[in-house]
């Protein structure tokens, strides 16, 4: 790539970077600006690819949010008391979950099916690989602090 294309590419990840940042808690805009260089980096975006890419994975990331928040609001919370519960209310938390699952089922595949129009099946799999290099980083991060090394 040309001084030009990394200057570009650079750009754009600020870009991304503010335009994340401006949303949500700190802890999570810093994560999320890590996670933005991380992949980045490991999946080796052009600028054209840079362009397309990031507003369809934006838009895939915030549609899983949101069916993880609705998860949490509607069924972890009620599994946390879940002795309480009935076996029709948990038939019923259980019948929601599933449906949950389907739609980030669907979700992911439809994911797959237009990312692959805006980057290489070869880089659709970097994209994979450092999505979960980037979860098994933070992880390690989060156990280090807890355990006092970090």
């Amino acid at each position: 790539m040309n001084k030009f294309g990394k200057i570009w590419v650079f750009a754009m990840l600020f870009l991304t970077i503010a335009l994340v940042s401006g949303q949500g808690r700190p802890g999570m805009d810093k994560i999320k600006s890590l996670k933005v260089a991380f992949i980045t980096e490991r999946v080796g975006l052009t600028s054209n690819e840079a362009t397309m890419f990031w507003p369809v994975y934006n838009e895939h990331e915030e549609a899983l949010a949101q069916i993880r928040r609705k998860e949490r609001a509607d069924i972890r919370s009620k599994m946390m008391d879940f002795e309480n519960l009935s076996e029709s209310e948990a038939n019923r938390l259980l019948d929601q979950l599933i449906e949950l699952e389907r739609e980030k089922q669907e979700l992911n595949v439809l994911f797959l099916s237009n990312i692959r129009e805006v980057i290489s099946p070869k880089k659709t799999f970097l994209l994979i690989k450092a999505e979960e290099d980037f979860k098994k980083r933070l992880l390690r991060q989060i156990q280090q602090r807890r355990q006092g090394g970090g």
